[in-house]
């Protein structure tokens, strides 16, 4: 990441910008959300992606903030309303925007994000504009399908691998790609070069997801940022999961089962980790993660710029998957 310090500058600069704008606008009950949420942080890896996506192909990274501004609105805007539908007090160690103020504030706080997000768009040029506009419009209705299959999936009973891999996909892959693809659309690059660069994204986006499954439940305490085993106790739907399931033989699916049921969180987290060992769960998670993760390096590599840029993009990907390259 410090090589791309100057590129996080830039679009922090950019945003502050914004959000001295936003200060001077009324109601603030509408208002002060999206400022609140903006400014709680986190790893701007979405409109560092789209600024890193210009930068490739030599063209001033400049070109791309509206780009990037877009899609960290965007995903700020869902993550007020997944903090809504999840019920969640927390987000980034700070009160949810529902728990601070109230939940009919959030989701239309949430929905002028929605809306400003499209708007900050309008200042580009006719071509660039169409494409951009389109590639958004189908990724956020695909975030939002996303969401909605990952909420079903908690009262569906037959829910299959390939179930969960497109629900990820869509929940959170493609916005990493579109993230990319907007920044080359920015830079002028050609067709081929901005959907190898989406299919980068995409594919880097799924093995985060999967990875992110296996952390959940093998990450050390103190190196994980989030209770580890939550998705056990939660009796969630994950890649680890559904593949112990696929893979049972009967009796094995028969103690699942009970321990989904178990009331003692240390003993649930400790048996399904039993049965995970049995059938080599957490090895066969994170081939399919690899398996995604040369997928988007194929892509990577096939992109027409700069070597050294490349690499750098690369170096940044194994860091967020925490592996090395």
């Amino acid at each position: 990441m410090e090589n791309y310090k100057p590129l996080l500058e830039l679009f922090n600069a950019h945003l502050n910008s914004y959000l001295k704008e936003l200060d001077k606008k009324q109601p603030r009950e509408l208002y002060d959300p999206e400022n609140y949420i903006l400014s709680l942080g986190g790893k701007r890896i979405r409109p560092l992606l789209a600024l890193i996506g210009c930068d490739l192909f030599d063209k001033s990274p400049s070109y791309s903030l509206n780009a990037a501004l877009s899609v960290e609105l965007f995903h700020n805007f869902s993550l007020i309303h997944d903090d809504i539908l999840d019920k969640a007090p927390l987000r980034r160690g700070m009160p949810t925007v529902h728990s601070k103020w109230n939940t009919d504030i959030a989701i239309l706080s949430g929905d002028v994000m929605l809306v400003k997000a499209f708007d900050v768009l309008k200042n580009y040029e006719a071509t660039k504009l169409s494409s951009l506009l389109s590639l958004f419009a189908s990724t956020s209705i695909e975030v939002c399908e996303g969401q909605q299959m990952d909420m079903n999936f908690e009262t569906q009973q037959n829910v299959s691998v390939n179930d969960y891999l497109q629900m990820i996909t869509y929940k959170t892959a493609v916005l990493l790609g579109c993230s990319l693809k907007m920044g080359a659309i920015c830079a002028e690059a050609d067709t081929e070069n901005q959907n190898h660069l989406y299919e980068f994204g995409k594919h880097l986006g799924i093995a985060f997801q999967l990875m992110d499954d296996v952390l959940d439940a093998y990450a050390d305490d103190g190196k994980f940022g989030k209770q580890v085993g939550g998705d056990i106790i939660a009796n969630k739907k994950t890649f680890l999961l559904l593949k112990a399931f696929e893979l049972a033989e009967a009796s094995q699916k028969n103690n699942l089962t009970a321990l989904l049921n178990e009331k003692d969180s240390t003993l649930k987290v400790k048996g399904v980790l039993n049965v995970y060992d049995q059938l080599n769960i957490k090895n066969i998670s994170e081939k399919e993660a690899d398996i995604h993760t040369q997928e988007a390096l194929k892509h990577l590599k096939a992109v027409t710029a700069s070597e050294s840029k490349k690499k750098e993009l690369e170096r940044l990907a194994m860091q967020l998957l925490n592996r090395q390259s």
